[in-house]
């Protein structure tokens, strides 16, 4: 399933099917198996899973509000870094521009409408992640969702991908082939 946005950007929703090699990348990446994996939306430059499409309900019945989940190492160290550095009070002030916060708040509703798409789930109805559309609370959740939209739909994700040592244009991968 797949999901348009109104404005005829590219399409969205649960991107491009995860292949059984992906499983196994995302096995690595996380330190456990993936769960409701529905597809991936955003990948590395060599290919391998950026950022995981997860199903709004996983297959134990546990609703899961991370329709975009940052997966790749170096991308998920970053952003932890990054929160280290006490960035998200700077940025959370951002929000205090208009035009920032009408942004922010149209990147909210575009993610509850992607993660809508596939299901609804009324335990997390309104709730999209990284604190939208009024807190900045998790930066992995933020970059994820810019990966997965594109630039310029979500102007936090944008900028916290910005002031990052990780980068989507070079492969920062570390291959494990015993996995």
């Amino acid at each position: 399933m797949t999901s348009s946005r109104t404005d005829g950007s590219r399409p969205l929703g649960i991107g491009e099917p995860a292949s059984d090699e992906d499983l196994r990348v995302l096995r690595s990446q996380l330190g456990r198996p993936a769960r409701g994996v529905l597809g991936i939306a955003a990948r590395c430059v060599c290919g391998r899973p950026t950022v995981v499409v997860t199903a709004p309900r996983l297959p134990d019945g546990t609703p899961f509000p991370t329709f975009y989940y940052l997966t790749h190492p170096a991308a998920t160290a970053a952003m932890s870094a990054l929160e280290a550095t006490q960035v998200m009070p700077e940025l959370a002030a951002l929000l205090e521009d208009p035009a920032v916060s009408s942004q922010y708040t149209a990147a909210h509703e575009q993610y509850l409408a992607d993660r809508e798409s596939v299901d609804v789930v009324p335990e997390i109805a309104g709730f999209s992640a990284g604190g939208m559309p009024s807190r900045v609370k998790c930066l992995h959740a933020l970059a994820a969702h810019a990966l997965a939209a594109g630039h310029g739909v979500n102007p936090i994700g944008d900028m916290a991908l910005e002031r990052s040592t990780w980068s989507p244009t070079r492969c920062q991968c570390v291959v494990d082939d015993a996995d």
